[in-house]
């Protein structure tokens, strides 16, 4: 099979380098891709908005099936796209169409969601400029702190906790009134604040079965102790050792169970990755978020921890035969340290020269933000995450270690990675 998979972070590498271990693979192709991707199949420059060119790619390079890694082209409708072209109908597209991605695209529509099918989440509503009074008279009834979400996609930054009421009433204003996320903030979810500790579980769906990923938790904030701006995530561990099987199965039955067969009664084919962003309070799951794709950085620690053959999993999501595949994990922890540019979620540079030596072991370098020069073929920084580094452990303390060792002998001008992945869990069980 000939795979294209799209986007150019650790996410598509991780699953670029996964899809070509599997022997059903020909060729893999990653669009627009990264230093790290040209090193396991064939980068292809695209605009991912560009569903013509994509569809042109997809016809050049005789293409069996696509994979789709951000939100963006998701929700942006390029599985309809491909449904809607009779020369592109039978290319197997992972990733739900248009409808079904705004669980992730549309913040008031997820919350409708879980609230008609009793799934756990926080109490919330949803306001605009019509009835923008009543979003101030909500904040009043509250209890700190404030949750305000941008309904729509906010490249991750549209969502604000503010401890100060009329700061909250202030940065309502703003998103609503002022258009602080464009159109994203057009409508905004107000919602109680739940107080627990977060997790994100996935599951890979063909519309009819599904089949449960390893959970993984990542770091949000840029700074240690997770303090400072959010970030698209600084490290991820996988599994998360607060998630007995007990907990799990709760999981599974309270929230996973409830949200396909929601998918089905509501007539949406859902083929993909569907990500939940979750919070345990006391010991109970709540949904905080839905992704209509994979996690990254959770990705780089969970897709290394996928034993079976990945490609057979995608096909079988394709032929919605996902019931008949064995899905087989590694025991062993997995860790993801994320190396990222000086002054990032804010401001910073790009094109420092990057440094990765041949003698690095025990871990797996997926690149993020990188590209390679043109000129000098030398590899250079091109975004704010830059190389995401990933070791196994018996342990998470061992896994991390093994990350941490081999994070320090990465180098580029300005870099910048927190040293404290995992800390809020090693007095958890199993660590």
């Amino acid at each position: 099979m000939n795979v294209l998979v799209l986007g150019s972070g650790g996410r598509e590498h991780a699953l670029a380098w996964k899809i070509a271990e599997s022997p059903l693979c020909d060729k893999v192709y990653i669009a627009p891709g990264n230093a790290g991707t040209k090193n396991v199949g064939v980068n292809l420059p695209v605009d991912l908005d560009d569903f013509y060119s994509i569809g042109k790619m997809v016809i050049e390079y005789d293409i069996d099936l696509l994979l789709v890694g951000p939100e963006a082209p998701l929700v942006g409708g390029i599985r309809d796209y491909f449904l809607q072209r009779k020369e592109l109908s039978s290319i197997p597209v992972i990733g739900p169409g248009k409808k079904a991605a705004m669980l992730e695209g549309s913040k008031d529509f997820a919350k409708a969601f879980m609230h008609k099918y009793q799934i756990p989440a926080a109490a919330s509503a949803t306001f605009q400029k019509e009835n923008f009074e009543d979003g101030l008279a909500y904040l009043e009834r509250l209890t700190p702190p404030y949750v305000l979400k941008a309904d729509g996609l906010a490249a991750g930054k549209g969502v604000l906790i503010i401890d100060d009421l009329e700061q909250a009433k202030d940065e309502l204003s703003k998103m609503i009134n002022e258009s602080k996320f464009g159109e994203a903030s057009a409508k905004v979810v107000i919602e109680e604040f739940l107080d627990g500790i977060e997790l994100s579980v996935f599951v890979l769906t063909d519309g009819i079965h599904y089949k449960m990923l390893p959970e993984a938790k990542d770091y949000k904030r840029i700074g240690e102790g997770d303090t400072g701006l959010n970030t698209g995530g600084m490290g991820s561990v996988s599994p998360v050792p607060f998630a007995s099987k007990e907990f799990l199965d709760k999981i599974e039955r309270k929230i996973v169970q409830p949200t396909i067969e929601g998918l089905k009664n509501e007539g949406l084919d859902y083929r993909g990755f569907i990500f939940f962003g979750l919070i345990k309070v006391g010991d109970e799951p709540y949904v905080i978020e839905y992704n209509c794709r994979m996690g990254d950085p959770e990705a780089e620690s969970v897709i290394p921890r996928i034993k079976s053959d990945l490609l057979e999993l995608f096909a079988a999501v394709g032929n919605q035969s996902l019931d008949t595949i064995e899905i087989e994990f590694e025991h062993r922890y997995a860790a993801t340290v994320m190396i990222v540019s000086g002054g990032y979620p804010e401001k910073y540079s790009k094109g420092k020269l990057i440094t990765i030596p041949d003698n690095l072991t025990n871990c797996i370098v997926f690149h993020s933000g990188t590209t390679v020069d043109i000129e000098t073929g030398l590899i250079k920084t091109s975004g704010g995450r830059v190389i995401a580094v990933t070791s196994y452990g018996r342990n998470m303390k061992d896994a991390l270690e093994n990350a941490y060792a081999n994070s320090k002998h990465i180098d580029f001008k300005g870099k910048y990675y927190r040293k404290d992945i995992g800390f809020d869990l090693e007095n958890k069980d199993d660590v």
